[in-house]
């Protein structure tokens, strides 16, 4: 879709007409923070980080990312117990690369974020998918995890504030889910990118916070990628046990060696400051949160819980499917079907649920200008009450 989306923005460009508008961006729309820009580009000019540093990131990055998770997420680590990674991305597949053997089943909640499961499978393991839905709030209960449990379960996956649902799990919920993997010896990989992108009276916990027990089987993985709008910077980290964690070490040195020395010390600059800069963008998301689920609910046949964190809306679209719709009359049997068609029809671009395993949703990002946020919305209730 982000492809079509592409190429349809230019040929508009070279004919005419209305641009195209996207709501697939996984990526907060600001720039990243001057601080932050300005000591990576002193960096630049440091012949320290002209040369080779330490596979596992750089001693002080490290010291600082344990820092910043006692500060942010209440769990106690050492710098030994942090590896630096090439993005967040990097620190999923190396934390599955280190615990799956083949076979092993790692418990994935649907929707998903793309990559778990094509992570687990790399490393191979077997997703075990486990679907929720709107009347759940995206949230897996306990009943689930116990139907989905098998001897081969090896890891589940725990993510909130989660992408696509934009769920957060409140802090009872987290402490059942961590006690219930200490209980059945289940490790636990806890994806926590959004953290501090929570709207609300809704909170962030980090599980081995809540559950201290579940401490030796559970993977952390965070970055600066969302709360420092770097993603293009790419510099995630993992955290966990020591023996898994030299592991993991090993691999990552074997296979990319160390991230690149600029933005290690521009996610050093990141982490060591304070989080003004997210508290201004996580009022802006906040805001757009409320204003796109109330537009999106207003398009006849849509339906969509009030997003909690992250940056995206996840309505059900599967009302639409099946009947006639916009001036040409298009029937979708799929949602990647009716993406399409609204790409074409009205230009404008989401990621249908087939990619988060959830057929018959569609995930809308809100990390976006309020006026295309507004206008993009505007024109998909058009063109379905055409």
């Amino acid at each position: 879709m982000d492809a079509k989306a592409k190429a349809l923005q230019a040929q508009v460009l070279k004919t005419g007409g209305e641009k195209v508008i996207g709501f697939g961006a996984g990526e907060p729309d600001f720039a990243t923070p001057e601080n932050i820009v300005e000591a990576a580009a002193r960096a630049c000019h440091d012949p320290r980080w002209h040369k080779y540093t330490p596979a596992a990131g750089l001693p002080e990055l490290r010291e600082a990312i344990a820092a910043k998770t006692l500060r942010d997420s209440g769990v106690r680590c050492e710098a030994s117990q942090v590896l630096v990674t090439n993005g967040g991305k990097h620190a999923v597949f190396t934390a599955f690369a280190a615990l799956c053997d083949p076979g092993d089943e790692v418990i994935c909640p649907a929707p998903y974020w793309t990559t778990y499961p094509e992570a687990v499978r790399l490393a191979g393991g077997v997703p075990v998918v486990v679907q929720t839905d709107e009347t759940s709030g995206f949230k897996v209960s306990i009943d689930q995890l116990d139907a989905a449990l098998t001897p081969r379960t090896k890891v589940l996956l725990f993510v909130s504030p989660d992408n696509p649902s934009g769920a957060v799990y409140s802090p009872a919920e987290v402490a059942a889910i961590g006690r219930w993997a200490v209980a059945n010896g289940v490790w636990v990989l806890t994806d926590e990118i959004y953290e501090h992108l929570v709207f609300g009276d809704n909170r962030f916990v980090s599980m081995p916070a809540v559950v201290p027990e579940l401490a030796d089987q559970c993977l952390i993985v965070n970055g600066v990628a969302k709360t420092y709008a770097m993603t293009g910077w790419r510099v995630g980290w993992l955290i966990g046990p020591s023996d898994v964690m030299r592991a993991a070490l090993n691999f990552q040195s074997h296979s990319t060696s160390n991230v690149n020395n600029i933005a290690q010390i521009a996610a050093l600059e990141a982490v060591s400051g304070d989080l003004s800069a997210v508290a201004m963008m996580r009022e802006a998301f906040a805001r757009r949160a409320v204003t796109m689920h109330r537009m999106l609910n207003e398009i006849p046949g849509v339906s969509a819980i009030v997003p909690q964190g992250a940056f995206y809306c996840y309505p059900n679209f599967s009302s639409l499917l099946g009947r006639p719709l916009g001036p040409d009359g298009t029937i979708s049997h799929t949602t990647l079907e009716l993406a399409d068609a609204i790409l074409g029809e009205a230009k404008v671009a989401f990621v249908p649920g087939e990619a988060f395993g959830t057929p018959g949703y569609a995930r809308f990002s809100f990390a976006m200008a309020d006026a295309d946020m507004q206008e993009g919305i505007r024109r998909i209730h058009d063109w379905v009450t055409a």
